[in-house]
């Protein structure tokens, strides 16, 4: 297949070390960088949002028939795995398992990945894998702090199939307090409500969604750790209704 990693980078931390992991591999690739550098193949973009970054680096992935989107603080590990899915041409999308090192997304992932395994929930946009074809129908992505997410509900709603692939993923870091995963679940889930508001994926999907707030407390049970992720997911899903509509990294 032909391939082109486009990398997402809000500055110059750990630029270096993913173009020698992309040299390993042997793929072409831009990073387009909110830091002005002299790497090779990185492009400077003001920070606007991932969305943003993904619009402006979308007409510098020539004429490649995959594009992978990739984080730049992220390692990818067994990557020929995220391609084998595509060898249905009903799979427009594969998005890749994240495994995160330290702190306390570690748990929630893998209730999540169990969520998803089964349900289009969410997508991670550490590693993500798409047909040209598909990628040319999103463009331009909207405003949006879950691209990833909208991403994956975009796709459904143009009736490709989209698979989470476990057997490729990719290794990050993420918050290290419970007090910065609230942050980070409000404006995760946040997003993904915003997403919502922009497409039309499955109905179970919508009704998921629908449920999770009212469902969220069911995490107290798992002690602070569910306390705080029970108080970012409501504290997200009422952002929507205070309209903070803005895409960010």
């Amino acid at each position: 297949m032909d391939l082109f990693f486009l990398v997402l980078a809000r500055d110059g931390r750990g630029v270096e070390e993913k173009i020698e992991e992309l040299n390993a591999l042997g793929v072409p690739y831009i990073i387009v960088c909110g830091e002005r550098l002299s790497t090779p193949n990185t492009v400077y973009r003001k920070p606007l949002g991932k969305y943003d970054a993904i619009n402006f680096g979308a007409r510098l992935i020539g004429e490649a028939e995959i594009i992978c989107l990739n984080d730049v603080d992220t390692k990818i590990h067994n990557f020929s795995e995220a391609l084998k899915p595509l060898q249905d041409e009903e799979v427009g999308l594969v998005y890749c398992r994240v495994v995160v090192e330290g702190g306390p997304q570690p748990r929630f992932y893998r209730l999540l990945d169990a969520i998803r395994s089964r349900v289009p929930v969410a997508a991670s946009g550490e590693l993500m894998v798409l047909r040209r074809e598909l990628f040319e129908r999103l463009i331009p992505l909207k405003p949006c702090r879950a691209e990833d997410t909208y991403i994956l509900f975009k796709t459904l709603e143009l009736g490709y199939r989209a698979v989470f692939c476990r057997d490729c993923w990719v290794t990050t870091t993420r918050t290290e307090t419970l007090e910065e995963e609230v942050a980070y679940k409000r404006r995760t889930v946040g997003g993904i409500y915003q997403a919502l508001s922009y497409t039309r994926p499955p109905p179970l999907v919508r009704v998921f969604y629908l449920l999770l707030p009212l469902a969220a407390p069911l995490l107290l049970a798992l002690g602070r750790v569910g306390y705080y992720w029970t108080r970012g997911i409501i504290e997200g899903a009422a952002s929507l209704l205070r309209k903070e509509e803005r895409g960010r990294f």
